[in-house]
């Protein structure tokens, strides 16, 4: 075990997927519509309504019956996932150097045959990993459910902004059925379910959390980002949305995992203090390659970051005060959208 933790969310910082955003996409008919629709009523529920016990990211579980309507099977969603993985760029080395830095955990929202397919191409110990556990096989619909699901759909995509609608169908109709004793025990890692998670992980090894980086881009993030936060650790927005900025102390938008490779050197070798310190240098200096090699750089990370960015605006790295967050998050909603696509980059 090392001294300090790196501990990221996937979408996002790793990899430019929404993978069950493409899945939906992929075996429902407008199944994008209406996983963005069912997404923008997520967001409502935990951010708006703040439901008790609702977990940001639910979203995952709101859609399971759609794809019950499509015969989706475990077999199906792996295979899906493992063909279609697109990676931050750099992702994988900014991973391969931290192997030789720090423990590094996935934290994810994200299906469990998404994050094993993940964890395989990236090299990264899936035992280090967290995720949504869903087992399709067991989701069960009959005739009559199925056709009701289907009415369901059409409701849904032609009145999306009508939440009492949804709330009849998901909390009144939906529980009626039998596959709703299948679905309402998932517990989906998203919001504060990640922040569960990181409870585990500092159970499980140890981990002294004081001595924490954790990265994240999305409304299910907040929590962990507050956490770490809270306790003195370094938290990062990495191209996020509104949500992650209003909380993150640091951040970073750029289309290349090297720089978040550039901020965790620095929190390996020396502290938050250093880090923090650093940022502010970075964005005062007219010499980068000189800082770089002020602050100890590794020779492998400063190469890449300056091929990378040659010829290119260097990217945003920043604490995060009142007086730039808004100039942040258009910046980094702009990045978000660029790298991850309108659709992706639209989701909470």
């Amino acid at each position: 075990m090392f001294e300090k933790s790196f501990i990221t969310d996937c979408e996002g910082p790793l990899t430019l997927n929404d993978n069950a955003f493409e899945l939906a996409a992929k075996v429902i008919e407008n199944g994008d519509e209406l996983f963005k629709v069912l997404s923008l009523y997520d967001d409502y529920l935990a951010d708006v309504v703040k439901v008790e016990n609702y977990k940001a990211g639910n979203t995952l579980k709101l859609i399971l019956p759609f794809f019950a309507c499509e015969n989706l099977t475990n077999r199906d969603m792996v295979e899906f996932s493992q063909n279609n993985i697109y990676s931050v760029r750099d992702s994988k080395f900014l991973l391969s150097y931290l192997k030789k830095a720090m423990n590094i955990y996935i934290v994810s929202t994200s299906y469990g045959q998404y994050i094993e397919a993940v964890s395989n191409y990236m090299d990264v110990d899936f035992k280090n990993t967290f995720y949504t556990d869903v087992d399709v096989d067991v989701l069960n619909l009959d005739d009559g459910e199925i056709e009701k699901i289907e009415q369901f759909k059409k409701l849904i995509l032609e009145n999306p902004d009508d939440y009492e609608l949804f709330d009849d169908i998901f909390f009144n109709q939906i529980t009626k059925m039998g596959i709703y004793e299948k679905i309402k025990d998932i517990e989906v890692v998203g919001g504060e379910g990640k922040k569960l998670a990181i409870d585990k992980i500092i159970e499980r090894d140890g981990i002294d959390i004081n001595n924490m980086l954790y990265i994240g881009d999305s409304i299910t993030d907040v929590e962990p980002l507050q956490f770490a936060r809270k306790n003195n650790g370094i938290s990062i927005s990495f191209n996020g949305n509104e949500y992650p900025l209003k909380v993150a102390e640091i951040a970073i938008v750029s289309p290349s995992a090297v720089t978040t490779a550039v901020i965790a050197n620095i929190y390996a070798k020396y502290d938050k203090n250093k880090v923090l310190k650093f940022i502010e240098d970075y964005n005062d200096s007219d010499n980068l390659k000189e800082l770089f090699g002020k602050y100890d750089i590794d020779l492998g990370i400063g190469e890449k970051f300056f091929e990378v960015f040659e010829g290119k605006d260097y990217p945003i790295i920043q604490t995060v005060t009142d007086e730039n967050y808004e100039d942040i998050l258009k910046s980094s909603k702009h990045m978000r959208n660029n790298i991850r696509g309108q659709d992706i980059g639209g989701l909470g």
